[in-house]
């Protein structure tokens, strides 16, 4: 049996065809050893939640990914099949999302009896920060970021609303502007007392001394710093947060797995391996965040 030129041309686009799909699998399946042997270094229930910014196939036009109702939905699956002596690790890449999914996600963190511990690699902004809130720990990298969880209505911050209202007579503020002002109060104080619900959360022991309660709603609920400020391990801790800086080299592994997706020049480019071997890296220690300051 022979072919021909024209024979294997086609074989050539049936594999090319192929590849995609078989990329697909190898890297579903690297990634869901990865967790594994995540789970089994710690055993513990691990859940990883991403968002990074998307392309949609032949148009090229950038969708960015938050935390959605289907993210809570598979999330609160993952927490319901974890037997609650089992600790949950959650690592967390986002840039926040809807409040009532993010709101869900974080009650049933609080609600499990074992002890929960939030991994930030590189940010958790807005509903992320809400969810590093429901933890009993906060492990960031040194460079890591958290960030305000201060209500937004539409384009506009909560708090800006209202200090238009303030700060103008009521007679040159339309209608819609104070619907909007009392829209505003509202979501300040709905925030305001679920984060002291994350805060004062005592089970299995309390995370975050009483004192420090009222001066962390207060700077991460009203506006003092704009939406995308981001806080950095050092000003956690000083809130009174539960940070500890040092992530495991394996969570930095976990993240390479799932890269942003690329299209046409990268916009960062570098030699990933060394020119020369080099002994491998020490595993980094955990240490407090308070502790970097006296190392600087």
């Amino acid at each position: 049996m022979s072919f021909s030129l024209f024979d294997l041309f086609w074989v050539f686009i049936a594999l090319a065809s192929l590849q995609p799909a078989f990329q697909k699998r190898s890297l579903e399946s690297r990634r869901v050893q990865a967790l594994r042997q995540f789970e089994q270094d710690r055993n513990s229930r691990v859940i990883f939640l991403i968002h990074r910014q998307e392309s949609i196939s032949l148009l090229g036009i950038p969708l960015s990914r938050y935390i959605s109702i289907e993210d809570s939905e598979q999330v609160l699956r993952a927490i319901r099949l974890t037997p609650p002596d089992v600790p949950i690790d959650l690592i967390l890449h986002t840039p926040g999302g809807l409040v009532l999914a993010t709101e869900q996600i974080a009650r049933a963190l609080i609600r499990h009896k074992a002890k929960v511990t939030v991994f930030v690699p590189h940010y958790a902004m807005s509903g992320g920060t809400m969810l590093a809130l429901a933890a009993d720990e906060i492990i960031m990298d040194e460079n890591a970021v958290l960030g305000p969880v201060d209500p937004q209505l539409g384009n506009f911050p909560a708090a800006s609303i209202l200090k238009v209202v303030e700060d103008k007579p009521i007679g040159e503020i339309d209608d819609q502007t104070l619907i909007m002002a009392d829209l505003s109060r509202k979501a300040i104080r709905q925030v305001q007392r679920f984060v002291r619900t994350l805060l004062e959360d005592s089970f299995p022991q309390q995370k975050t001394a009483p004192e420090n309660i009222d001066n962390i709603i207060e700077k991460l609920t009203t506006g003092q710093i704009t939406h995308d400020c981001p806080i950095s391990v050092e000003e956690a801790t000083e809130l009174g947060l539960p940070v500890t800086v040092g992530l495991p080299t394996s969570i930095y592994s976990l993240m390479d797995l799932y890269p942003q997706p690329q299209g046409g020049r990268p916009t960062v480019q570098y030699i990933p391996m060394p020119y020369q071997p080099r002994p491998a890296l020490p595993q980094p220690q955990t240490q407090p965040a308070s502790s970097l300051k006296g190392s600087s």
